[in-house]
């Protein structure tokens, strides 16, 4: 079993920026690819950015130039660089861990969903 935890979320002017962390807990022997999405109210869930475990990434056409995804598989933590915020960012965002191979109790391969963390951009 695992799960993650998002954090880092805030308040915060356009053209700001902020920093969000999403730590993966559990028994975890590997992960994939991490991916982060975001959701405003009322609106569908959309895919922010991706990173693989080589390193790969990449970015919704709204946020390249401005978003960064980093992170690696052995430290179980991914982070997105939010740089240039604008309001239409204000939104929760979810950290996506595909393909989590953890071993207790049983050994599994699955998908798991952080709790969301809030970004509130204002103008």
């Amino acid at each position: 079993q695992a799960q993650l935890r998002e954090s880092g979320g805030g308040l915060v002017q356009a053209g700001g920026s902020l920093r969000l962390s999403c730590q993966a807990y559990g028994s975890i022997a590997s992960i994939n690819e991490m991916v982060w999405y975001r959701q405003a109210p009322g609106k569908q869930r959309e895919l922010v950015a991706t990173i693989d475990s080589g390193g790969y990434t990449n970015y919704a056409d709204s946020v390249k130039g401005r978003f960064t995804i980093s992170g690696d598989n052995a430290e179980k933590t991914v982070y997105l660089q939010l740089n240039s915020l604008k309001p239409e960012d204000t939104a929760v965002y979810y950290c996506n861990a595909l393909g989590v191979v953890t071993t207790a109790p049983e050994y599994r391969i699955s998908d798991y969903w952080g709790q969301g963390t809030q970004v509130t951009v204002s103008s």
